[in-house]
């Protein structure tokens, strides 16, 4: 079931995918028909943030559980694999090559993970924690930027060195995303602000988005524009990042309900979720209307989203264990 509701109008590090800079370049399905199926996962211990890869198939962390899974569209089938003890993977992306990378949020490690053999390699940061959180990979490839909840900072990662770099960033940082300048932008939920960091001079800077918004995880859309969701006030935010400045605000359908997860598929529409609510919201910025899509489940728990290389919307429930697809 869906229902329609109007809203008022109230020299470049990578080239640009969009989305959550997962990786693969978001498709666009403009006549969405909202259809949503849901598989339950194998170990469903707190399952979150899932990330497509280039074949197609959707892996997700298992954080209570400590694994990586691979979900296969095609056979509908899930394969594990083990982390390294402690590791309590928060975050996973698939590169180009199909590695598999993950937040060790749990002993403050990066994870690299060749699905093909199985073999895990965890790289260590400088500070030897600091809560490994949210990640994101530059087009290239080369890079993979995280931020450090619990140790205030966002960190930097070669992936063919695994050399890592990290960056004061306060507020208790939770996601981020590259803008097409490729700055890093980062929710600093703590402190109602977004950081900027400039990786060539290692300048942050910010823009504040009033008392109590707390922004919690951020996209960047095909035209540029930053989008975040606020999870104190039940706002929708579009950001301009060459000016600095936001633009406009979107109250969300559910009111003070926790806007949660954002992503922007490659047509410029935005889908975001309010935790607090089993829907999901598309958000058509050329003319403001959202559409809201009732899931199928309750107690979904959603706290990151993406769009696949064919506009299909993914998403993992936290609290119920089930992995969604809107098509």
């Amino acid at each position: 079931m869906t229902r329609l509701i109007g809203i008022l109008t109230l020299a470049p590090l990578a080239a640009l995918a969009g989305g959550s800079n997962y990786g693969i370049t978001p498709g666009s399905h403009p006549n969405l028909a909202g259809k949503v199926t849901e598989w339950p996962v194998p170990t469903p211990r707190f399952a979150r943030d899932p990330a497509a890869a280039p074949d197609g198939s959707i892996f997700i962390a298992v954080m209570s559980g400590n694994k990586i899974a691979r979900f296969d569209p095609k056979t509908k089938t899930f394969k594990e694999w083990d982390m390294p003890s402690g590791h309590r993977p928060h975050g996973v992306l698939v590169d180009r090559s199909g590695i598999a990378w993950s937040t060790g949020n749990g002993n403050g490690t990066i994870g690299r993970l060749d699905p093909a053999s199985g073999r895990i390699v965890e790289y260590k940061t400088p500070s030897g924690g600091g809560g490994p959180h949210t990640l994101i990979i530059t087009d290239n490839g080369s890079t993979i930027w995280f931020t450090m909840q619990s140790g205030d900072k966002v960190a930097s990662l070669d992936t063919r060195t695994g050399a890592i770099k990290e960056y004061p960033m306060p507020g208790g940082p939770y996601g981020l995303a590259l803008d097409k300048a490729g700055n890093v932008w980062v929710c600093r939920m703590g402190d109602n602000k977004m950081g900027k960091l400039d990786p060539r001079t290692g300048q942050v800077s910010e823009v504040d988005t009033g008392r109590g918004s707390r922004p919690r995880r951020v996209a960047t859309a095909p035209d540029g524009m930053l989008w975040v969701t606020y999870y104190g006030n039940g706002k929708l935010a579009k950001i301009d990042p060459g000016a600095m400045k936001i633009v406009k605000e979107y109250p969300m359908p559910a009111g003070d309900a926790g806007p949660y997860a954002v992503t922007v598929d490659g047509g410029g529409l935005v889908w975001a979720n309010e935790i607090n609510t089993d829907t999901v919201v598309r958000l058509d910025p050329k003319t403001g209307q959202m559409r809201v899509v009732q899931l199928p489940s309750s107690n979904v728990g959603i706290r990151k989203m993406i769009t696949d290389a064919s506009g299909r919307l993914w998403y993992m429930g936290s609290h119920n264990g089930r992995l969604g697809m809107v098509e």
